[in-house]
């Protein structure tokens, strides 16, 4: 056993200081303390929602012109790309957009404080692994957006406009909501598929997962991709394969890397 340096407390009483080192040992913070360390940091990540949210609704109109400049190509039947059918849609718009931007714009600061509260009773190995992980995430969540935002959802407005669909004498009048929406929640869902190639990466790394057993269960995986990408994208074959495709080949990529490093073999 270590010895323990006896250091004097303020009244120079040794004995007080070994009592004291006695009752906390390894100076672990009192429950209370950590309900304390925590109500602050959820205040923190609370006020910085609330700063990024007004912030974005101050600034909507720049977020509406990422998203309505998708449309610049769509022929209208009116002067508008993009029209409101009710008085209330343009503000409720507003208020929907300030909230998402908040919550993306102030994600960090909550991931910060995650990982100041758990960090300290993880162990090290498992820092590193947590760490790692979340630099190749926000990697992955680059690319989605990317390749979302200028790839797959010009290529399927193009094809789901197609003249061919659309008789000469019908135009089109899109709702403004629902058009900016559904290039967002396009674009997250694709930044939220492109994690699961991670996930899968993180639980090879710690053997929880086993790599032959996931080899194996290939054909039922890339099954599910696909289905998982009919579903979270429009009804067209360009969006679901724009997702799918990617997401097969991240997987293999996946797995391969798992190979070089020998994990999920234990």
């Amino acid at each position: 056993m270590k010895a323990r340096k006896i250091q004097k407390s303020k009244t120079g009483d040794p004995e007080k200081t070994i009592t004291s080192d006695l009752k906390n040992p390894g100076k672990v913070m009192p429950f209370i303390e950590h309900v304390r360390e925590l109500r602050k940091l959820i205040f923190i990540s609370m006020g910085s929602f609330l700063a990024c949210a007004i912030a974005s609704f101050i600034f909507s109109d720049k977020i509406v012109g990422l998203f309505t400049r998708q449309f610049n190509a769509v022929s209208s039947a009116v002067e508008s790309k993009l029209v409101v059918t009710t008085i209330i849609e343009g503000f409720s718009s507003q208020m929907k957009i300030a909230v998402y931007a908040g919550i993306i714009l102030s994600s960090p600061v909550h991931i910060f404080n995650l990982l100041r509260f758990v960090f300290p009773g993880v162990e090290k190995r498992h820092q590193r692994v947590i760490l790692w992980t979340l630099f190749f995430s926000l990697v992955l969540i680059v690319f989605g957006a990317y390749l979302a935002y200028f790839r797959i959802v010009p290529l399927a407005i193009s094809f789901l406009t197609n003249p061919y669909f659309i008789p000469k004498n019908v135009g089109y009048l899109l709702n403004y909501q629902a058009n900016i929406f559904y290039v967002f929640s396009f674009i997250l869902w694709s930044v939220l598929a492109l994690q699961t190639p991670l996930l899968m990466e993180v639980l090879l790394m710690l053997n929880i997962l086993k790599r032959k057993s996931v080899y194996k269960a290939s054909r039922f995986i890339i099954v599910a991709i696909f289905i998982a990408s009919a579903i979270i994208t429009p009804p067209d074959f360009i969006s679901q394969l724009g997702v799918a495709l990617p997401l097969t080949t991240l997987y293999f990529i996946a797995l391969l890397i798992a190979k070089i490093f020998k994990f999920g073999e234990k």
